[in-house]
């Protein structure tokens, strides 16, 4: 208290050399206060654990139960007196480094940080008032004030990026979003590396954060001179159960980033870790961190089939003596026992408990609070329901207002002086009322036969180079194998005897593409994001097959359809808005686009290919959608995604264009020309040009 109130007083007063004297002290001594705390807690536990019951005495004579619990608070009273010694001796009285309710709130709320930030840019030491106003924001994600200094900071001439950093920062959160950050750019093998070191870091934090749950009993709601509680009561119904109740709420503490916690967030260490090294064809992790995640969400569908798929790539007498992480297992075993003495608290006591986790089995709650819980969720969807019901009311009222029902069955386009021109040959063959959604259209005679025959033939030979999807043969089905062409792949593979005109055709159209769309969609600042010419077939060796072409899933964010919810966070590609299919042929037989409910599994609408024809859809949680099996032929098309943030536009498209200025110059004009006409130079002028190009791609590939 002593040294906030020190500094506090010196800031105003100016003096800030006093501010970070007294500041950055309070904040070492806080440190050094838990470290001790948890050390001596974690010694005291190890040296005075409870060991086996007294032996029960065949005929238990007068006393015999009391003889039992005097040496049960033999233990409690050694333990006591072992963190007491301990404490004393390291950290002196209570008195010397006990705070108040008021100033350990500033300490969680990170206020020092906001005084050390204007103290250090006041005596221009703009790296640690940087750290410091990033390390307040963190914790203050809606602070307006400190948003404004940071951009301002960032502007400012001798401030680095790594200047801003979280000196509150936690090791197993940090490495976690290490993890994600690999992850969500395909870097399998240090992902696993990090999520590995933040579960192993997680565990210690859990340690210590239980541990230091072991403190005074709160009063929060008791007079004090009037409690009045027994013996037992006093020690396990109410402080007991609230040390308990803290120890639970570890898992969300742990969990929180900024202000707001991670969705399952230990079991989600699980499911990104078995996913990274199936990308590494370690089938071995895969399936230990498949069963790990299975022992908390045991009827996940999607894991199961995971896990299924694993064991048989590895063989299924090899991953039967793969099990589940130990430490996970006694995790979930002593976390499910806790639950049951506070839900046994609850009916016995009446003390509220709020579980922290989702993946505790349903039976652990009393009957009587799930039958609540399902009748408050009831009455929360059927309100969020006729909630929805009007919100899509009003917006079909305010669609009607916008929109004049004679331009929905027409594309129209601006022309120069701002007349509108109707495109021939292009119709809304369906709108979003006859597709039974909402932002979803679909469009006939985009483009021409001869354009899709062009654009089939190029995803056709980008097969042959290598696909635009990962290089994965088989990215969303076992069951098919895909092969596709990015806009500046198909520009590199006219470098290397692909037809030129139809790379051209997939550069041209995709711009036009997407202001056909837009006026369905009521925006005009979108752009491209990602685009990619692809074609799917049957494996020859799939026999009877089951599943879908591709999953129903949504663009923008993990669909969930065991509970219809979608989350918008990594890996999902939240920054997309909007998304299209064109499709390039209709000679195969299965294919089919279909929009179905957040479960997945009732079917809206059902959309049949052929070429020329394009599907345009809002790329969020109102649309999921999928793609009935090929079951025999080739289906090809060209899938586009927009977005309305301007860091998300193709970053492809601007290589590509400088491609194409490459192609412009007389030079590569007149080599093109030869080389689509089938002309040709001498054997080492045409070798040669070649060679060149290849050199000049190296380091964009090594990039």
């Amino acid at each position: 208290d002593f040294l906030f109130d020190s500094a506090v007083e010196a800031y105003y007063k100016g003096d800030w050399l006093s501010v970070i004297l007294n500041m950055e002290k309070a904040l070492r001594n806080k440190a050094t206060v838990r470290k001790v705390k948890t050390q001596c807690r974690l010694s005291c536990a190890n040296q005075t654990a409870f060991g086996a019951p007294l032996a029960a005495s065949a005929d238990p004579g007068p006393g015999s139960g009391s003889l039992a619990d005097l040496s049960f608070f033999q233990k409690i009273l050694q333990r006591a007196e072992c963190v007491k010694t301990c404490e004393s001796e390291k950290l002196g009285s209570p008195t010397l480094h006990e705070v108040t309710e008021d100033v350990e709130l500033e300490f969680r709320k990170r206020t020092p940080y906001n005084y050390l930030q204007v103290a250090y840019f006041k005596i221009n030491k703009l790296d640690k008032a940087v750290a410091a106003a990033h390390t307040f924001f963190q914790a203050n994600p809606d602070h307006t004030e400190m948003k404004q200094n940071l951009d301002y900071y960032r502007m400012m001439a001798g401030v680095e990026e790594e200047h801003f950093k979280d000196l509150e920062a936690r090791e197993h959160m940090a490495e976690f979003l290490l993890g994600k950050r690999f992850y969500s750019n395909d870097l399998f093998e240090q992902a696993a590396e990090h999520f590995e070191q933040a579960v192993s870091e997680y565990f210690t934090a859990n340690q210590e954060c239980r541990v230091l749950c072991e403190g005074a009993y709160n009063y929060d709601g008791y007079n004090y001179m009037e409690y009045s509680a027994d013996l037992f009561q006093t020690i396990t119904a109410d402080h007991y159960m609230q040390v308990l109740s803290c120890k639970q709420r570890c898992a969300l503490e742990l969990a929180s980033y900024t202000d707001q916690p991670f969705d399952d967030f230990l079991p989600s260490h699980f499911n990104y870790l078995q996913f990274s090294y199936y990308n590494r064809e370690n089938y071995q992790q895969a399936i230990e961190c498949a069963k790990t995640f299975l022992l908390f969400h045991p009827d996940d569908e999607v894991m199961k089939d995971n896990l299924a798929y694993y064991s048989a790539m590895l063989g299924e007498d090899k991953a039967q003596t793969i099990s589940a992480r130990q430490a996970v297992k006694e995790y979930i075993q002593q976390s499910i026992l806790e639950k049951e003495l506070l839900y046994f608290g609850y009916e016995a006591f009446g003390i509220t408990f709020v579980d922290p986790d989702k993946w505790t089995p349903e039976e652990i709650m009393p009957k009587k609070l799930r039958d609540k819980q399902k009748a408050d969720r009831e009455t929360a969807a059927r309100i969020t329901e006729e909630i929805g019901n009007l919100m899509k009311e009003i917006e079909t009222l305010v669609e009607e207002k916008k929109k004049d029902s004679s331009d929905m069955a027409k594309m129209v386009t601006p022309q120069e002086g701002g007349v509108p021109q109707v495109l021939d040959g292009v119709t809304v063959s369906l709108s979003e009322q006859q597709l039974n959604g909402s932002q979803r259209v679909l469009l006939d005679g985009v483009i021409s036969a001869d354009q899709c025959r062009q654009l089939q033939r190029l995803s056709n030979a980008a097969a042959l180079k290598g696909d635009g999807y990962r290089g994965k043969p088989s990215p969303h089905s076992p069951g098919e194998t895909f092969q596709g062409v990015t806009v500046l792949k198909a520009l590199k593979l006219g470098q290397e005897g692909v037809p030129l005109k139809s790379a051209r055709v997939l550069f041209d159209n995709t711009h036009t593409l997407m202001d056909f769309l837009k006026p369905f969609f009521l925006k005009s600042d979108f752009s491209l994001s990602w685009v990619v010419g692809f074609c799917c077939q049957r494996s020859e060796k799939q026999e009877d097959r089951t599943d879908l072409s591709h999953p129903v899933h949504v663009d923008n964010c993990l669909l969930v359809s065991e509970t219809n919810e979608c989350v918008k966070e990594p890996p999902a590609y939240t920054h997309r808005d909007y998304s299209a299919i064109l499709y390039l042929n209709e000679d195969f037989e299965g294919g089919d686009f279909i929009f179905t409910k957040l479960d997945a599994k009732t079917v809206t609408a059902e959309v049949r290919p052929r070429c020329g024809r394009m599907i345009g859809f809002g790329a969020g949680k109102e649309n999921p959608h999928g793609v009935r099996a090929v079951t025999k032929g080739q289906r090809c098309a060209v899938a586009l995604w927009f977005t309305q943030d301007p860091a998300h536009e193709e970053k492809e498209r601007i290589q590509a264009q400088e491609m194409l200025k490459m192609f412009s110059a007389p030079v590569n004009q007149e080599f093109f020309g030869n080389a689509e006409s089938g002309a040709s130079e001498s054997p080492v002028q045409v070798d040669q040009a070649k060679t060149d190009m290849k050199r000049e791609e190296k380091p964009e590939e090594k990039q």
